[in-house]
């Protein structure tokens, strides 16, 4: 007959894994909290700097209309009456009438100030990330608009599909905790 060993029983055996195996869950579920307690998300944004306005981005975004919009560095506006981001270049007759207009959706919308300044709000909603305005503005005027992309309709890909596309490679992770690029109060860093 085989002998048993008093010293440790089957119960002893199951009581020791069972602490074992809740020490190790434990430590594993604490491992992975402090890693996304101390894990900074990034997101995609667009460099103001590095963007060619050539209008990919409100075609290539998953989402539909796309997530980039243009914003408005109102430090570098001249608030102008010809303004390059509102007017076409070339208009037949300088009005502010829908044929003249950069935009095709009649985004950005004009305020009179006082002569001969104006002020320019774009419409997120209606705002379709074509960069038309962005590149009249770019060409003619000082560049006070350009083209991000806002966080709060943006999936956050993994893979970005206007990021693989865009040729001026102007798409990049920025830390989450400065998700937007804004000309005149970004400094761009090394």
């Amino acid at each position: 007959m085989a002998e048993k060993n008093p010293k440790y029983s089957r119960r002893d055996f199951l009581r020791n894994g069972t602490r074992i195996s809740l020490l190790i869950t434990l430590g594993t579920v604490g491992g992975i909290s402090a890693r996304h307690l101390t894990h900074e998300k990034y997101v995609w944004q667009i460099d103001p700097f590095k963007c060619t306005q050539c209008g990919r981005c409100a075609t290539s975004c998953v989402m539909s209309p796309s997530a980039v919009k243009c914003l408005h560095a109102y430090d570098l506006c001249g608030y102008c009456d010809l303004c390059g981001g509102y007017l076409k270049s070339d208009p037949n007759k300088r009005s502010t009438a829908a044929e003249n207009q950069l935009c095709p959706t009649a985004a950005i919308q004009r305020k009179y100030i006082e002569e001969p300044y104006f002020e320019y709000v774009i419409n997120e909603d209606l705002c379709i990330g074509c960069a038309k305005c962005v590149k009249g503005c770019t060409s003619f005027g000082n560049g006070s608009l350009h083209l991000q992309i806002i966080q709060s309709r943006c999936l956050n890909c993994n893979e970005c599909s206007i990021a693989r596309l865009c040729p001026s490679d102007a798409i990049s992770r920025v830390k989450g905790s400065k998700p937007y690029m804004v000309k005149g109060s970004f400094t761009k860093e090394s």
